[in-house]
């Protein structure tokens, strides 16, 4: 497996690539988060970013994300040219050799967390969802129409006794960490503007979401195949409705149904082990033997759930998911695609998320996305992944 590693870019990642450097990561996983979404990647953005990363001895291994407009999502209107700007920045990258892209279909926002810096039992800290705190912002602040009914009645009470307890600054906090999903440059909302955007969707369910993303698919697919680029959709995180907005990949089921959506290598996954794993009935390492073929990326890292719906980010080896017998899984699929000749046989990963640990708290990281909490991950999973190797899995 090819040890991969997250950079947001010059001017919004604090974290330089000669830090990544030394990680002992050798690819990067980059986007050109400062483009508008909808609006081609230029062939010469693309060229001096690759240039950037290629100077620090290192290599652009995976375009994490090229966005989705929000239109496609909602099939609003004439969407030729958002497809044809789509493709025509695949065809851009593919020119510089850069063809995993890996992208989402979620409606509006990227990850949803409720806590940036919730503390563990170490004194170190990580990303949260908690249930209750989510229920006060859709019920209580959002007071979003049927809110109520998507989560248990003690959750949306604990979350009434929140609410009514905290002061403007913890609910501009949580704002504030709903918001922090959302990478790069983008527009953040504050509760009016979210409204406004959630209106967007007003009597679109989950039927009409697979229809749009199918036809998404059908645009653009078929492209990527004459390119030769890999397209890895990512999970819903979390991988359930929110905000009254349907959600489409979060289960083992809504993935099979996005492969089936457009039968092609082009079209697969990345296998996020964090936001699938969230999911009660995702059983990771069963999803990577059933869908191991079409999976062009990885994300590995844990969570720990709770009955409530409630998770947290755990240690890379801790946590829900059986990390090893995943690792296994990829394994397995690696020595499959050899023994089919595939040219693509290294599957590109990254240690996804990681806690704030030591000296990453002296550091204004992006949520998530610390130097040592992620090192501290990419060495204990490159650890598992050797001991597998050497064991001869």
């Amino acid at each position: 497996m090819r040890e991969t590693w997250r950079w947001y870019g010059p001017g919004l990642d604090p974290i330089g690539l000669g830090d990544i450097a030394q990680t002992g990561a050798s690819g990067i996983v980059n986007a050109l988060h400062e483009v508008p979404y909808g609006e081609v990647w230029s062939r010469t953005a693309i060229t001096e970013r690759k240039r950037v990363i290629e100077a620090a001895g290192l290599t652009w291994d995976v375009v994490e994300s090229l966005p989705v407009h929000e239109r496609i999502k909602r099939g609003d209107g004439d969407l030729s040219q958002l497809f044809a700007n789509y493709r025509q920045s695949m065809a851009n990258l593919a020119a510089e050799g850069v063809t995993t892209i890996c992208y989402n279909f979620m409606p509006i926002l990227d990850w949803t967390r409720t806590d940036l810096q919730s503390p563990t039992a170490t004194g170190a800290t990580c990303l949260r969802f908690e249930a209750y705190r989510m229920a006060a912002f859709e019920v209580f602040m959002l007071e979003r129409n049927g809110a109520e009914a998507d989560y248990l009645p003690q959750v949306v009470e604990r979350g009434r006794v929140w609410f009514e307890a905290s002061t403007p600054d913890d609910r501009a906090a949580l704002l504030g960490a709903i918001m922090s999903g959302l990478p790069g440059a983008f527009d953040r909302y504050d509760i009016d503007g979210l409204k406004s955007q959630l209106a967007l969707y007003d009597g679109i369910g989950h039927d009409e979401i697979r229809a749009n993303f199918k036809r998404f698919l059908d645009a653009v697919v078929p492209t990527a195949e004459e390119l030769g680029v890999k397209l890895a959709v990512h999970a819903d995180d979390p991988p359930r409705d929110i905000l009254g907005l349907p959600r489409v990949v979060s289960s083992a089921q809504d993935a099979a149904w996005v492969l089936g959506a457009h039968d092609s290598i082009a079209n697969g996954l990345t296998l996020c082990s964090g936001s699938f794993g969230a999911h009660p009935t995702n059983d990771l390492p069963a999803m990577a033997r059933r869908f191991g073929p079409r999976i062009h990326f990885a994300h590995l890292r844990n969570v720990a759930k709770d009955p409530d719906g409630s998770f947290e980010e755990a240690a890379h080896l801790d946590g829900d998911t059986d990390m090893v017998d995943l690792a296994k899984a990829l394994l397995d699929e690696e020595a499959r695609r050899r023994a089919e000749g595939r040219p693509d046989s290294q599957i590109p990963f990254r240690p996804d998320h990681g806690h704030e640990i030591a000296f990453d708290h002296d550091r204004d990281n992006v949520p998530g996305y610390p130097l040592i909490g992620r090192l501290r991950g990419l060495a204990e999973v490159r650890g598992v992944i050797r001991a597998l190797e050497h064991a001869g899995a």
